[in-house]
């Protein structure tokens, strides 16, 4: 008898324990075998994470395998999909660390019994490198359903669930917890703007409110500026964004409030993950009562108009300039 190798370990010691869908076929083939719902198209999305980049080297490896199923789902929910399921690739530096990988795929299993997106396969090599992952998902909408970035059309309302700039500023908290903005804010605040960093919270509830009524939608990841401008870019159209409408938590504004600045990396700071769309304004009170009905809050920032570009309005109702309206690797 001839002994597996060392992937096949990895495979079966902490993943094959939480691949359980009968899709995953135990994880003993090198491919699953997925059949999409009747009726229904398939969406695919991926995103990857590299250590020091889009996570600290010392986060925990539970809130690494969090955050990287939910920027995945995130990208489903903006199209108005239902995930069916996630492929892993897992890069991994030598000498194995198995209490991380353990933690990590623990909590991976966990969060894809909350989500409804089982792991069905996927791959796992060493590297030389930071650890680095990839997740590949998959969803379904109803035939004809998707929700495209490329809908906005001249007179409609522009709307984001949830609140905007916690995961910025729980980044900014991490490096410069001195900072004059969070010197005073309570425990309770800064654990809430940490967690938003941590552990995205996809707004999964909200894909049958966009299906039903949004023209378009993008998941906020990059910065809530520079993402409605790709999407209004997209869609061939302008729009304007009131920064006073934009909806922050009592942490975010207690912070801003002491250093206003931080409004600027509120806005177009990354990592929120709430969902962007455009709505024709006779559908907007339909779309709030649907995410309502759902348990996700949206709020009107603005409008489009013909044109080019994302004007924005400060606080004070002049024209708002940021350095940076988003993040971007390159």
């Amino acid at each position: 008898m001839t002994a597996g190798t060392g992937e096949d370990d990895i495979i079966s010691r902490f993943f094959r324990p939480i691949a359980t869908s009968p899709a995953a076929r135990g994880l003993f083939d090198d491919a699953a075998l997925l059949t999409p719902p009747p009726g229904c198209d398939l969406v695919l999305t991926k995103d990857a994470l590299v250590a020091g980049v889009h996570f600290f080297p010392d986060d925990s490896p539970a809130s690494v395998a969090r955050k990287a199923l939910r920027v995945n789902l995130s990208d489903l929910a903006a199209k108005g999909a239902q995930p069916l399921g996630a492929l892993l690739a897992l890069a991994l530096p030598r000498p194995l660390d198995e209490a991380w990988l353990e933690a990590f795929a623990l909590a991976l299993g966990a969060d894809a019994d909350l989500f409804g997106c089982p792991i069905l396969g996927g791959d796992t090599v060493s590297t030389p490198g930071p650890i680095s992952l990839s997740i590949t998902a998959f969803g379904a909408v109803p035939s004809g359903g998707f929700v495209p970035r490329t809908g906005a059309a001249p007179g409609q309302a522009i709307l984001v669930s949830g609140t905007i700039g916690d995961a910025a500023l729980g980044l900014q908290l991490r490096l410069d917890p001195g900072r004059a903005g969070f010197r005073d804010l309570p425990e309770a605040g800064r654990a809430h703007l940490a967690d938003r960093y941590l552990h995205p919270q996809p707004r999964l509830a909200l894909a049958d409110a966009l299906r039903a009524h949004a023209a378009c939608a993008m998941d906020v990841s990059d910065g809530l500026v520079g993402d409605v401008t790709k999407m209004l870019a997209a869609s061939g159209c302008g729009g304007l964004l009131r920064a006073s409408q934009v909806p922050l938590s009592e942490a975010a504004r207690v912070a801003i409030e002491v250093e206003p600045e931080l409004l600027a990396t509120a806005l177009g700071g990354g990592d929120d993950y709430e969902i962007a769309a455009t709505v024709p304004l006779d559908a907007v009170p339909m779309f709030r009562a649907a995410a309502a009905a759902a348990g996700v809050p949206v709020s009107v920032i603005g409008e489009t108009y013909r044109g080019e570009g994302l004007d924005v309005v400060g606080r004070d109702g002049h024209p708002l300039q940021l350095a940076h309206g988003s993040f971007s690797h390159f």
